[in-house]
């Protein structure tokens, strides 16, 4: 069954002292583009997220947004720089000694000394912390998926009702060439009829030249080629995987049999079918522009 390219999937999970949180979207694209957007300290799963994402994924604008949180376990540490301290306070020790002013140090002073104090990220386990990543990407996919799936059969279904209008439109130009044929040779014989009054009239050359327009105006070959598109286009849509580029390039055949029927019709009522005719596939060639 098709699936659409426009999709979102979000999962979140919670593990020993942090959670994730992936979130997938995707919008039409001719091919697989993918960006990931994750803390700087978590660059490193981008491009493994583009390869899992890619194995189920064949088209689309893709974006990713991973983040993460610590829960309970702090993931900074404060470290004191001791040495620095010191020499801050021994020399204020010496500046009090020298010109006899009161000694007020307190600790909380200690916090205006610059580099006083350093703040460094908990070391993580890259492949521990991508393991749970992976974990909630796969989530995320699956109900990407899932809606994508979804919002494809809706358009399976629409595009089944536009073949069956085309189809329908197909059978009434079959039904109505014959009668135009017929109609153009009785103007025909009416009007030398007319011209020739009681002179007898060459029922040959009526035949001969209804033989010609119904040769430069006859649809056959059209109208069958566009049952066997129709009928391609059906099993097409009853395929699993990626059928958007089928589908788009046999589109441009109906589109092509349609626009021939056309200029080869000379009758106000083939004219008005074919109008409906390309409508109708124009509005699937719509549709198709959302399916992967």
């Amino acid at each position: 069954m098709p699936r659409s390219m426009t999709g979102y999937g979000r999962a979140v999970k919670t593990f020993d002292d942090r959670e994730v949180t992936v979130e997938l979207k995707a919008v039409n694209h001719r091919f697989f583009e993918f960006t990931a957007r994750a803390p700087r300290q978590y660059a490193f799963v981008e491009e493994r997220l583009k390869k899992l994402f890619s194995a189920e994924i064949n088209r689309g604008k893709v974006e990713a947004f991973v983040s993460v949180t610590s829960v309970g376990a702090p993931d900074e540490t404060v470290e004191a720089n001791l040495e620095v301290i010191e020499s801050y306070v021994t020399a204020l020790r010496n500046i009090q000694y020298k010109v006899g002013a009161v000694d007020d140090l307190a600790l909380s002073h200690l916090l205006k000394i610059p580099e006083a104090f350093t703040v460094k990220k908990v070391a993580e386990d890259e492949e521990q912390l991508w393991g749970e990543i992976s974990q909630t990407a796969n989530e995320a996919l699956a109900a990407f998926v899932s809606m994508r799936q979804t919002e494809g059969e809706k358009l399976r279904a629409d595009i089944l009702l536009k073949l069956d209008e085309i189809e329908a439109d197909v059978n009434k130009v079959e039904k109505r060439s014959p009668e135009v044929t017929a109609a153009y040779r009785d103007r025909l014989y009416s009007k030398l009829r007319e011209l020739l009054e009681d002179k007898n009239i060459d029922e040959q050359r009526i035949l001969t030249e209804a033989a010609i327009f119904a040769d430069k105006t006859a649809v056959d070959e059209e109208t069958v080629r566009l049952k066997s598109h129709i009928s391609q286009y059906r099993e097409i849509l009853a395929k699993s995987g990626p059928i958007g580029k089928q589908l788009d390039f046999l589109i441009q055949e109906f589109n092509r049999e349609v626009n021939t029927i056309g200029s080869k019709c000379n009758d106000l009522e083939i004219t008005k079918i074919v109008l409906e005719m390309k409508n109708a596939v124009e509005k699937i060639r719509e549709q198709i522009q959302n399916i992967e």
